[in-house]
């Protein structure tokens, strides 16, 4: 009986969630499966998001207030208060399908060294009439490094928390959050915790609404503390692929994961496009475009890529 039906922990952080929270606590207490407990963290939101989730009833969920500490915090938090065999970290505005925790743990069928994952694509202002599946994302079962270095090739891998499903005795080995992450967190954190794994396995009929376009989501990204966040995240993540294979297939892909990040971080912060572009140059060189669609593809054709992202920042700075 533990076998085919061990305690599945739901690790949730949230912090000023209380527009969404309700939704995806439903969307756990709607599931097939039901041997599951869900913590949550509260991590000193100033909405109402502390009012909401202590009106909830189900005896499965527990509850826990702290001070602001961060995501990465309040998930070590979360996981630290779970007793489940297996773990599912999840943010607090994304879905699960009805049969997606049922489904995952059939397919771990009682292993305790593989990880199942799921599907996944992204709805849009609060509404799910606007969800559109991710018909690129890799659905193989197979061993972690290749896996990861095929969904790294080209493009920006997915690792949203809520995909997997983690047997705690990976985690063990592994280890949890790195609190001194803020932004990009999850990078650096599944590269370390699906390496442990012996296999990774896709879950069919199980599905992640990922809830995109908050604008909160984005801040982060202004300031130099998430800048420098998101630059370690990535040196470190790229360091575990690196150590697995120092192909130049990896290499290539490393030095692409730092030029998004000169992309992103010009020309606010010079010191991290900096020390991202020499990673750049040191790991062999990176081809891809600079990303844009519309005006901005139009404007960067004719003026280039720094003075086209030189010009919007300086427009947002002055809205």
């Amino acid at each position: 009986m533990e076998k085919s039906t061990p305690l599945v922990s739901v690790c949730m952080p949230a912090y000023n969630a209380g527009e969404y929270i309700a939704d995806t606590v439903k969307s756990i207490t709607d599931q097939s499966y039901a041997n599951w407990e869900l913590i949550i963290v509260n991590d000193g939101s100033t909405d109402d998001t502390a009012a909401i989730v202590n009106q909830l009833t189900d005896s499965r969920i527990k509850v826990f207030h702290q001070e602001n500490k961060g995501q990465c915090a309040a998930a070590n938090q979360a996981f630290r208060l779970s007793k489940g065999k297996l773990i599912k970290f999840m943010d607090a505005d994304d879905l699960l399908s009805p049969n997606y925790i049922y489904n995952q743990v059939s397919m771990i069928n009682g292993d305790d060294d593989v990880i199942a994952f799921a599907a996944w694509g992204r709805f849009y202002s609060n509404s799910l009439a606007t969800f559109h599946l991710d018909d690129s994302f890799l659905t193989s079962s197979m061993k972690p490094a290749e896996w990861l270095i095929a969904s790294m090739t080209d493009k920006q891998v997915m690792l949203q928390c809520a995909l997997w499903l983690i047997p705690r005795k990976i985690l063990d080995v592994s280890g949890l959050w790195d609190e001194t992450l803020s932004l990009i967190n999850d990078f650096e954190f599944f590269i370390r915790v699906l390496l442990c794994a012996h296999e990774l396995r896709f879950t069919n009929d199980a599905v992640l609404y990922y809830r995109s376009g908050l604008a909160q989501s984005l801040s982060a990204t202004t300031s130099a503390k998430g800048a420098e966040s998101a630059y370690h995240s990535v040196n470190l993540g790229t360091q575990y692929l690196l150590k697995q294979e120092t192909s130049n297939r990896v290499k290539k892909i490393a030095a692409d994961c730092f030029q998004r990040l000169v992309y992103t971080f010009y020309p606010q912060h010079k010191a991290i496009v900096h020390k991202a572009a020499l990673k750049v140059k040191e790991l062999g060189g990176s081809s891809i475009a600079f990303p844009a669609g519309g005006y901005t593809k139009i404007l960067a054709s004719i003026l280039g890529w720094k003075t086209t992202q030189y010009l919007k920042f300086i427009f947002k700075k002055r809205a």
